[in-house]
């Protein structure tokens, strides 16, 4: 299975902002700016999705592992926080 996600960015890193779309259409042209990954504002930041993918897998996961073990949840939440840094 392949998924796939594009973006597109217009301007300066701090002053420009972009769009984020996966090809389900569920994200389509979804702004995200400066502002949405480092300060607050409506829209996502990459972060945030990597989250949103981790926390979706893991609950899935956890799911299957359940069920096999006879014992298959009716909800299972799960959250999940995101830090990138950069290395030196």
């Amino acid at each position: 299975m392949k998924s796939n996600a594009s973006a597109v960015w217009q301007g300066t890193g701090k002053e420009g902002s972009g769009t984020m779309s996966v090809n389900s259409g569920v994200l389509k042209d979804v702004p995200y700016s400066y502002t949405t990954r480092f300060v607050s504002g409506p829209g996502t930041n990459p972060e945030e999705l990597i989250a949103a993918a981790h926390a979706g897998c893991f609950s899935m996961k956890c799911a299957f592992l359940f069920t096999a073990a006879g014992f298959p949840a009716d909800k299972l939440e799960t959250s999940c926080e995101v830090t990138l840094t950069m290395v030196q």
